[in-house]
């Protein structure tokens, strides 16, 4: 493809590698460690033979460091050795989530669930080394805007790379795929564009499904065949779509086109001039872009966890470290640049 100038007067042209405190959000948890430390106060073992003074002291450590916010601490009240409990471990499951819940012996005591303190510490150093930026921007229920062009082979990288963070924190921030406001890759891209729009507005759940299906062979239409997508209001959204925003029109028309050479694609112009978006992917959290390579499902769940004010306790695990491979495909590539359309 013939380099042009983009709307920064850059040269736009797709690039590739080859050619160019982890916090708790959840009271329960503070509960728990409430309870296992009668208020913050370690007066109690809890573990047969009892537990050293380092033990309590690293205890101690990580509750501040990691438990609770920076304007509050607790203070070690006193440590009675004497008394230690014996409990017996056992297993509930809420919903679709197990919990390891610890019972004392007597029946008096009961741990609903625990804090593993070492795989809490392992996955804030695996976060650390995403090398996330300080002054990302935090809310409470984060937004994050993954803008690409549906065939950009680093798009559909990235939307491989965000589909495991958005099965993992979807009850927890807004995560939305969106579109760059031009195309670079044929009239199919202004289509499945306007398909994964109106998927995605209709049900975030079916598009989740559907774009698992899309980003392995591109077979729109069994993706909506298995997604259970119905193809009359799709349609229906389409043409709607598609007549509001002069999409085929402006196709036809070449004058239209940015440079000369990019079909425009406005459905979400507004987004992109206010987030000033120049290629596929952008990302974008609390409207801040943010650049996060290499692209692992791990490293953009680190970037997402660290623009929570509190973090869920999701963000304890750890993801896969892989990264896709650029297109269409299952697998995994041996470089970690990040290549754009841009």
């Amino acid at each position: 493809m013939e380099d042009t100038l983009n709307k920064k007067g850059k040269v736009k042209k797709c690039t590739c590698p080859s050619c160019s405190k982890i916090g708790s959000a959840i009271l329960f948890v503070l509960l728990v460690v409430s309870i296992f430390t009668n208020g913050f106060g370690v007066k109690s073992l809890f573990i047969k033979g009892g537990s050293s003074q380092e033990i309590i002291d690293n205890a101690m450590t990580f509750i501040n460091d990691e438990l609770l916010p920076p304007d509050s601490g607790a203070t070690l009240e006193g440590v009675d050795f004497k008394e230690k409990i014996e409990v017996t471990k056992f297993q509930i499951k809420i919903a679709d989530k197990t919990y390891d819940s610890f019972v004392s012996q007597n029946g008096e005591y009961l741990f609903p669930d625990v804090i593993k303190m070492a795989e809490a510490l392992e996955a804030k150093d695996i976060q650390g080394s995403a090398q996330v930026p300080a002054d990302i921007v935090k809310a409470d229920e984060p937004n994050i805007d993954l803008f690409i062009m549906s065939y950009c082979p680093f798009g559909l990288q990235a939307q491989k790379t965000m589909l495991p963070v958005y099965d993992l924190l979807k009850d927890k921030a807004n995560i939305k795929m969106r579109f760059v406001d031009y195309i670079m890759h044929d009239k199919q891209e202004l289509d499945e564009n306007l398909v994964q729009y109106c998927i995605q507005s209709e049900s975030l759940e079916k598009y989740r499904d559907y774009l698992y299906c899309f980003v392995e062979d591109g077979d729109s239409e069994k993706c909506l065949l298995s997604a259970n997508v119905d193809q009359g209001t799709l349609n229906s959204c389409v043409t709607g779509l598609d007549r509001e925003y002069n999409i085929s029109a402006d196709y036809e028309d070449k004058d239209t086109w940015l440079n000369g050479t990019y079909p425009k694609f406005d459905v979400e112009k507004d987004l992109n001039e206010l987030y000033n978006v120049g290629g596929s992917p952008t990302i974008i959290i609390n409207g801040q872009a943010v650049n996060i390579n290499p692209r692992t499902p791990e490293n953009y769940k680190a970037f997402i966890c660290q623009s929570f004010n509190i973090q869920p306790e999701e963000c304890l695990e750890t993801l896969s470290t892989d990264t896709p491979v650029p297109s269409f495909g299952t697998g995994v590539s041996s470089s970690s640049d990040d290549g754009s359309c841009d």
